[in-house]
């Protein structure tokens, strides 16, 4: 029944995405997030559902009248140079094939990003994309809370098997980096229950990330508290509902979760943190000897044999910045880095837009929500190899797309940005401007 649910759920997709390229988008974000046919146990486990979403979407993306140009942001120059700089690595990797290989997985998700930075810049395809992602990823959360908390916390959780998320660690941070959009979808709907449904998804994502039994998502949770309780117009309820869910996550989590927690402060005893930090020492010396890094998957005995302090503890980084410093070399991850900070600072100036003007109420709230995201995938990504997953690089567009929307709204409403402030930058109107505008009620 799931293969056949899948077979129709997609053909259905691929029928619209003929006429309508943005289905055809969140038809592959759907299979790459959930990866729904890995759920199942029958023909639908092996189809390659993303490649046949892709050979529709391209020819209809191509012929489609809609206007397809890249957003007029600096960041697209920077992505376009990260994206180039990784296929020169290839070029000049130390196994070409290897690394051919995985530069054709990466190359299809950024072609897709391209595509959805170029036809998913309004309002209702951004909610759109946003909806895709909260249940897609939103999906696992719900069953993991339900499962963890029937099994007392006993077993791990895991994500989609032969996916970027598979493993008990970046499910977690997925579901974490997920749980700002599911707030602001929340801020969003007029619906009751549909506004039940996602905090409830809320709360037991918070007992999935603690079935995952992972130290980082920890870190990247308590982040992910901090940053949304900053970040929500609602600090008074947030906080109180904090206080009482973190000591009750705190005292359902089993003893083996709290004697996993308790390495953090003894790293330095743990053969998996040691591991890591020997990766990262091998991806610091590789890409000083060479200015293109390893290429893809680096991570091989003969590197660590020539610039590991122990060679024979052969380890992937865990790292989305020791990753990317090894494949791509030191100007590889000046890029990601810049990517990374250009995101969080273009996201504050259009939420500085967006405070002067009440019409983009929305955008304020999903950027504000999208940021906390980011924040949570960088700190947490410190631990983990998700440097190339879809995820962040979507956050990353939708950023993109948000700052292009807030200042064409502000070139359209030069009257609400004459006043200045002593920095010099635009000031929100006063009470009286606000009120002056046509149509609104006095």
């Amino acid at each position: 029944m799931r293969d056949i649910a899948i077979l129709l759920i997609v053909t259905y997709g691929l029928i619209r995405t003929v006429r309508e390229p943005v289905i055809g988008i969140l038809l592959w974000c759907w299979i790459g997030y959930m990866n729904p046919h890995r759920l199942s146990y029958g023909f639908a486990y092996s189809m390659p559902w993303a490649f046949m979403t892709a050979a529709v979407l391209i020819p209809s993306l191509l012929f489609s009248k809609e206007p397809k140009k890249l957003p007029g942001h600096w960041l697209v120059s920077v992505w376009l140079a990260f994206v180039v700089w990784m296929c020169i690595t290839t070029v000049f990797a130390q196994d070409f094939s290897t690394s051919a290989e995985q530069l054709d997985k990466v190359l299809k998700i950024q072609l897709v990003n391209a595509f959805m930075m170029m036809i998913m810049g309004t309002r209702e395809r951004l909610n759109m994309l946003l909806w895709v992602i909260v249940i897609s990823i939103g999906f696992f959360g719900l069953k993991g809370g339900i499962f963890t908390i029937l099994g007392g916390g006993g077993s791990k959780v895991w994500g989609p098997p032969g996916s970027f998320i598979a493993d008990n660690n970046e499910i977690g941070l997925a579901m974490l980096t997920t749980m700002p959009l599911m707030y602001y979808l929340r801020q969003q709907t007029a619906s009751k229950w549909v506004r039940h449904a996602l905090a409830l998804t809320m709360l037991m994502t918070a007992f999935a990330v603690i079935g995952t039994s992972s130290r980082g998502s920890m870190i990247a949770g308590l982040t992910a508290a901090a940053f949304l309780w900053l970040r929500s117009p609602h600090k008074i309820g947030l906080g109180l509902g904090l206080l009482v869910l973190l000591p009750v996550l705190y005292l359902f989590a089993p003893s083996s979760w709290h004697e996993r927690m308790g390495t953090i402060e003894t790293y330095d005893q743990d053969a998996s943190a040691m591991g890591r930090i020997n990766a990262w020492g091998m991806a610091f010396r590789l890409a000083s000897n060479r200015l293109t890094g390893g290429g893809f998957v680096p991570w091989t005995p003969e590197n660590f044999a020539k610039y590991a302090d122990v060679p024979s503890d052969v380890h992937a980084a865990h790292s989305i910045y020791f990753g990317v410093l090894g494949d791509h070399g030191w100007p590889g991850l000046i890029l990601f880095v810049a990517i990374a900070v250009g995101s969080l600072v273009s996201v504050s100036r259009a939420l500085k837009i967006c405070r002067a003007a009440p019409e983009l109420t929305w955008l304020s709230q999903m950027l504000a929500m999208v940021q906390v995201s980011l924040i949570v995938f960088l700190v947490g990504g410190s631990f983990y190899s998700l440097a190339y997953f879809d995820l962040y690089w979507n956050l990353v567009t939708i950023v993109m797309l948000g700052h292009v929307m807030a200042r064409r709204y502000e070139a359209e409403h030069p009257e609400l940005f004459v006043r200045k402030t002593l920095t010099g930058r635009p000031a929100p109107p006063t009470r009286e401007e606000r009120l002056a505008r046509p149509g609104n009620p006095r």
